[in-house]
């Protein structure tokens, strides 16, 4: 049980603190309003915590850091395998280029409420091909990890069935179905849309040409806190093996080196920035740092065919983990 970094005590804390306070809404509908709140923070964080372990296993075990993948699905909104083909073997390797299944430019490069709000769905559209490549090729070259993903499917889908019935039990139909989404199904749904939204967030209007302005980073104290870390976009893309509780460093190394415009402080500035004042005071929105990521050096458009079939090719050219 013990992790590989110190840090990730912090980890299992707030992993052990997801349970305890989706059961409290099951046993007390009343302490809703306060918890589903935090309930929702705590999957998010499981998002997080799966994106973590992904690229910098937790723990020197294998079978616990097996464990610890089933443990973080149960309370993110999907498996945590998906992390791999749409992020670790995609998003990485083309970052915001085509090829990559969440571009935050398929349809436009405009920065607005609208496009931000919607991205989760194209997004997801897009991401659905390479798990199921993933998935196929699984199934062909290495059953003992298809076994797993089915496991994962397998889990996480008996786990919503099982707080469903959960709450239905304790509470009758409807009320125990509103217990449910509010301790369990709304969190996961908060999670998954907020985990695509950071990404839009992270790399829209930043130069996916460059070096190091790739990225949007966010570098204030709470933010990094409640997120292990995650603000330091620029820094992971950089060092994506690095552990998250060592990207601070990585961050202070490389952040003179990036477009002062894709470096800020708190989200919550960041987003009365771009979505509640922005529309009114132009000078609050973002432009784009650089080459926009749909031209070709030559400053050509990219054709999105070319992206479609990058994208269809990308698992062929990776390596099955």
């Amino acid at each position: 049980m013990t992790p590989r970094h110190s840090a990730d005590y912090k980890s299992m804390l707030w992993a052990l603190a997801m349970p305890i306070v989706a059961l409290a809404q099951y046993l007390r509908p009343g302490l809703i309003p306060v918890l589903c709140p935090v309930s929702c923070y705590l999957a998010l964080c499981a998002g997080v915590m799966a994106h973590n372990h992904n690229h910098c296993p937790t723990f020197a075990s294998r079978r616990m850091n097996g464990f610890w993948g089933h443990w973080l699905s149960l309370f993110y909104g999907y498996p945590t395998f998906a992390w791999i083909p749409t992020h670790n073997m995609n998003h990485h390797k083309f970052v915001n280029r085509a090829g990559d299944a969440t571009i935050t430019w398929r349809h436009n490069n405009n920065h607005g409420f609208l496009t931000a709000f919607t991205y989760f769905f194209v997004s997801s559209y897009w991401q659905s091909e390479p798990i199921k490549d993933f998935i196929r090729k699984a199934k062909t070259h290495n059953r003992k990890l298809y076994r797993n993903i089915l496991f994962q499917y397998g889990l996480w889908g008996s786990a919503a069935v099982a707080t469903l019935a959960l709450g239905i039990g304790l509470h009758g139909f409807p009320k125990g179905l509103g217990v449910w989404f509010a301790a369990t199904g709304g969190p996961a749904i908060f999670a998954l849309w907020t985990i695509m939204l950071f990404n839009y967030e992270q790399h829209v209007h930043a130069d996916p040409w460059s070096e190091h302005s790739h990225s949007r980073s966010w570098q204030g104290w709470m933010t990094n806190f409640l997120l292990f870390n995650n603000g330091y976009h620029a820094a992971h893309h950089e060092n994506p093996g690095t552990h998250w509780s060592k990207l601070p460093q990585a961050h202070a190394a490389i952040v003179g080196q990036i477009d002062p415009r894709l470096v800020e402080n708190g989200f919550a500035w960041y987003f009365v920035k771009c979505y509640l004042l922005a529309p009114i005071f132009p000078r609050f929105r973002t432009h784009q740092v650089g080459r926009a990521p749909f031209e070709t050096q030559q400053g050509q458009p990219i054709d999105l065919t070319t992206a479609d079939v990058a994208l269809a090719q990308a698992g062929e050219t990776a390596a099955m983990v």
